[in-house]
């Protein structure tokens, strides 16, 4: 297996998969385990470990394939809305160390993508954003 990476071997047909959509740069497939029916991903056939060193180009040309599978989803499914997720690093969630999108087709049950948020603090958010400020 090329890069102990499961998804490269997914990618060079070693494993195999639930085709939903191939082109020259990337892969799409249904999860094996799936959040909902029609849970997608979509990697790039070459290996990044995640978003921060994926090539901007590539990464332009990636997410408009993501955006042709999710139209598709939504269409063949038919589902009435989707999300698109992607993680870096173990702490955000990540299990497999390669780019990765997850498109997650929703069927009605609005709760989305719960995280714990509260009220902010307007004076730290201040002192954040300067401290992060591009």
């Amino acid at each position: 297996m090329k890069n102990n990476c499961v998804f490269c071997a997914i990618a060079d047909g070693e494993i195999p998969c639930f085709k939903v959509y191939e082109d020259d740069l990337v892969l799409a497939y249904l999860d094996i385990n799936p959040f909902t029916e029609g849970h997608t991903l979509v990697i790039p056939k070459a290996h990044y470990t995640g978003l921060l060193d994926t090539p901007p180009d590539v990464l332009k040309e990636i997410i408009v394939r993501v955006q042709k599978v999710a139209a598709h989803l939504k269409s063949a499914l038919p589902c009435d809305g989707f999300n698109v997720l992607q993680n870096n690093g173990a702490a955000a969630g990540q299990t497999v160390p390669h780019v990765h999108f997850h498109i997650v087709p929703r069927y009605g049950e609005g709760g989305g993508i719960s995280f714990k948020s509260g009220e902010g603090n307007m004076d730290v958010l201040k002192v954040l954003a300067e401290r992060i400020r591009m």
